[in-house]
């Protein structure tokens, strides 16, 4: 009892240690990137309010093929802008974006490189054949005889059972 008390009470401050934690660029301003899902050619946006009273930063968007890019101070009190633009040949997947501040401190954010939709993709049509299915196939001469055999047999146990039920036996 006393074990499981210790235990319970170890798991409770442990939570609310969680809890009251900040994530690690909560108020230093993380890297956000706009739009977060982009294709292939799209342009990017980045912009932090980590840098401060600079509000200058380089940008590294290597990781998609990118490059480097420069971010300066943009429309928002206290936000360090920058662009780029994601390369024709990036691959779908899930990039780092990363912002060395010029005053020191680096913050990061994630693109997600999507594959482009196009109006001229036909969407799948017919069945899949996954070997899941009725035994009989569906012709409906198969399938009237399957359900008549089911019938029989339903009445069948009827049948026997109201003549146990009645003393009858089988």
């Amino acid at each position: 009892m006393r074990t499981s008390r210790l235990l319970n009470a170890a798991a409770l401050a442990a939570a609310a240690a969680a809890l009251t934690a900040a994530p690690a660029y909560a108020g230093s301003g993380g890297l956000e990137v706009y739009p977060a899902n982009a294709t292939a050619g799209a342009t990017v946006t980045v912009n932090t309010t980590a840098c401060g009273a600079s509000r200058t930063a380089a940008g590294d968007a290597s990781a998609v093929g990118a490059g480097t890019f420069m971010l300066a101070p943009g429309t928002h009190a206290k936000d360090a802008e920058g662009r780029f633009q994601v390369p024709p040949s990036a691959q779908p997947g899930t990039y780092e974006i990363v912002a060395e501040c010029s005053g020191g401190g680096q913050v990061t954010g994630d693109l997600i490189v999507a594959l482009p939709y196009s109006s001229d993709q036909v969407p799948p049509k017919g069945h899949v054949k996954t070997g899941v299915g009725g035994a009989l196939g569906t012709d409906p001469v198969k399938t009237a005889a399957g359900v008549a055999a089911l019938a029989v047999a339903a009445a069948g146990g009827t049948w026997l059972l109201h003549r146990r039920a009645r003393g009858e036996g089988i």
